[in-house]
Order: structure tokens, then C-alpha cells, then sequence
């Protein structure tokens, strides 16, 4: 699982570089149906026409589409009806192997937190150069085990 995990991850990366600045490319304020309509000199009872609803529910739709709350199949019925097609993806915020990794050092550190309370309790403590050192390496393993995103230890 470890090297499917890593290279899936690599690639989906890489996928994701290229989408960036997509992601950056601001809506329209009134939503894509309807500036696309608008520069298609496309009327809203032709698009409601075009797409079998009555010609009173385009401005629904726009609205739906203006709040976010437009559902993909109806936008892909909008899009068909304007000739376009509707991309649908998701682009992490940070890589993910870096969310991978963050995940992985933030549940290492909840672990160890314990196992250094403990230590101080029993004058055992760590410098802080060694006490990193000891998350890396955990963190390291837990990287692709099954638990990983789990809230439990």
C-alpha cells in the first residue's frame, strides 16, 4: 500500500500543478450559465427552451448557480444546452504529500506527547533536537498505515 499510496499521491501532485491556475480564475459574479447566455446573445427563455423547462425557472436556475447551490446534474444539463462542457475536480489546498505528511506528524505528536509526559514524570526528558528527530521518524511510519485519519491513537 505504501508505494501505491506515494506514487498516486506523486501524480495526483503533478496533475494538480497544472490545474493551479484554473483554481486562481475568478467565476463571474452572476455564474458561467449566465455570462456564457449573455455572450451568446442567448435569451432566457431560449436556453429554458433548449433545455425542456418552463421559460420561468432560467432565473432560478441562475440564482442556484450565483449562491452555489445549483446541482452538477442541472448544470450539466445548462452546459450541454450552451454547447459546453462542465469540468469538475478538486484541487487541494497544500500537495498531498505535504497534507500526508502533516497529518501523519500531527498524530506522532499527539502520541509522543503522552509518551513524554511520562518521561518528565520519570526525569526522562528529551532535548528538543532529539524529541523532532523522534517525531520525524514516527511520523514517517505512520505515513500510509490504515488509522492514519482516524481520530483514535
Amino acid at each position: 500500500m505504501t508505494k501505491q499510496s506515494a506514487a498516486a499521491r506523486r501524480a495526483l501532485d503533478q496533475r494538480f500543478l497544472r490545474l493551479k491556475p484554473v483554481v486562481a480564475e475568478a467565476r463571474p459574479h452572476r455564474g458561467w450559465v449566465r455570462a456564457i447566455r449573455d455572450a451568446l446573445g442567448m435569451s432566457g427563455p431560449e436556453l429554458a427552451d433548449r433545455m425542456g423547462l418552463k421559460k420561468s425557472t432560467i432565473g432560478d436556475l441562475e440564482r442556484s448557480e450565483e449562491q452555489r447551490t445549483i446541482g452538477l446534474d442541472t448544470l450539466e444539463r445548462a452546459a450541454d444546452a450552451l454547447g459546453c462542457d462542465v469540468v469538475y475536480f478538486l484541487v487541494p489546498k497544500t500537495s498531498l504529500e505535504e497534507r500526508v505528511r502533516t497529518q501523519a506528524r500531527m498524530k506522532a505528536g499527539r502520541h509522543l506527547g503522552r509518551v513524554a509526559h511520562h518521561g518528565r514524570l520519570e526525569d526522562q526528558v528529551l532535548t528538543d533536537d532529539a524529541a523532532l528527530a523522534q517525531l520525524d521518524r514516527f511520523a514517517d511510519q505512520l505515513i500510509d498505515r490504515r488509522g492514519l485519519w482516524s481520530n483514535d491513537e
